[in-house]
């Protein structure tokens, strides 16, 4: 089973905007699952852990768990968040496979 990983901004000016990024990733990495894929999705992961002064540790975290992954779902609007921007850039170091859509994400084969 392949591994990918959601990629998209979990900060905003608000916790409603916080909440809204999460539910958001949720239900794209929801699709992708049905889709045959093991995700991974880093929102989920530190949903409401800490303040900003802890991102720095959750943002090494994920881009640790981003070098293991096969490819890479940017979210729209991925292009404003800083974080989004240093998953891409690992994601292109490492050659993984980059989608800018998940209509553009294949079906995997399940084996069982």
């Amino acid at each position: 089973m392949k591994i990918i990983y959601v990629a998209g901004a979990y900060r905003a000016d608000s916790e409603n905007g916080v909440f809204e990024n999460i539910v958001a990733a949720r239900a794209v990495a929801q699709k992708l699952w049905h889709k045959g894929w093991a995700v991974i999705c880093p929102h989920m992961n530190t949903a409401f852990m800490g303040s900003n002064k802890h991102d720095t540790i959750f943002l090494d975290g994920d881009l640790e768990i981003l070098s293991r992954c096969d490819a890479i779902l940017m979210l729209p609007g991925w292009h404003e968040s800083i974080g989004a921007n240093m998953e891409y850039d690992l994601a292109r170091l490492r050659n993984l496979i980059v989608y800018y859509d998940i209509a553009e994400v294949p079906d995997e084969m399940v084996s069982r």
